[in-house]
């Protein structure tokens, strides 16, 4: 099992480097509003393959900005 915390925290990096949300922002948005700032459409049934992968792909970019890529 996966633990929470590690992916908040890549998801946290994600929406303060991309949005310039400060802390308390992240941890007040519902899920509808952070797919919304994603460019996410929630009706449309979720994250499709190629979504998931641009999400990995910005992710891993930052990462390797910031010393933490592999």
């Amino acid at each position: 099992m996966t633990r929470f915390t590690p992916r908040a925290a890549r998801l946290f990096g994600l929406a303060a480097q991309q949005f310039g949300w400060p802390p308390d922002v992240f941890w007040k948005a519902t899920p509808a509003e952070l797919a919304s700032a994603l460019g996410l459409d929630l009706e449309a049934g979720g994250l499709d393959g190629a979504a998931v992968a641009g999400l990995r792909a910005m992710m891993t970019e930052k990462e390797v900005e910031h010393g933490r890529g592999t």
